[in-house]
């Protein structure tokens, strides 16, 4: 196969089936006498395989698992599949720890270590007891409030932050949803529907669209695991 070739059966720019060479993430490719690339079948196997396995596991981990087999070493590749998969598996059990402590922090109640205390009433606290409570670094209150998510009061003379009970309570919600991955310019609408009305709809609706995240990582990664097999295959008879 020419190099055009290859692209259309991948779906895929011909600049892109030579960036993939950059990336080593195909057999070694050979060259006529003219220097013209030839790709033969299993260089498409590579290609499909790369690209499925980037939708799950990410371009560089793609790219690690695709280096690993085309150094020989199947269960280095295997290994960094099966870590994939058991990071999604902790990712969705820390989704539905996070579901539960969110509809309790929205509702001020209480949920296992990570959520404590109530909106209402308490006394204000400095940004390190805060970061303590709630098991960050200072410098994470302070990103949260560059961010525009955090704004706690000043004091007059000294400018040191103090956090009240809201303030204490979105920084709980933040550090939750900041262990499922949430983006913080994602994170603004939910502490908005908080604040505004007390309502956990946003927050069941962040929940709801990570997990359909998840799906689609998972069903990504199982994509990306048999076109790996197709791959391996196709290769280990060679290999």
């Amino acid at each position: 196969m020419r190099t055009v070739d290859l692209a259309r059966a991948a779906g895929v720019s011909t600049q892109q089936v030579r960036n993939y060479e950059d990336a080593g993430v195909l057999p070694p490719v050979p060259r006529t006498g003219s220097g013209y690339r030839t790709f033969e079948e299993i260089h498409l196997h590579a290609v499909l395989a790369y690209r499925a396995l980037a939708a799950g596991h990410g371009p560089e981990a793609a790219r690690r698992i695709m280096h690993a087999v085309l150094a020989g070493d199947v269960p280095a590749a295997l290994a960094l599949v099966d870590a994939g998969h058991a990071a999604l598996h902790q990712e969705r059990a820390a989704l539905r720890t996070t579901a539960a402590a969110l509809e309790a922090v929205a509702g001020g109640g209480v949920a296992g270590p990570d959520v404590t205390g109530s909106v209402a009433g308490g006394p204000e606290l400095s940004v390190g007891e805060l970061a303590a409570e709630i098991g960050v670094r200072p410098s994470a209150l302070r990103v949260w409030e560059a961010a525009g998510l955090l704004s706690p009061r000043r004091e007059r003379v000294t400018g040191y932050r103090r956090y009240g009970p809201a303030e204490v309570r979105d920084a709980r919600v933040i550090r939750m949803l900041r262990q499922s991955w949430y983006p913080l310019p994602q994170i603004a609408p939910v502490l908005d529907g908080l604040r505004r009305t007390g309502s956990s709809d946003a927050l069941r609706e962040a929940v709801a669209r990570r997990g359909s995240e998840l799906t689609r990582r998972s069903a990504a990664l199982l994509e990306g695991a048999a076109r790996l097999s197709g791959y391996l295959t196709a290769w280990l008879p060679a290999g």
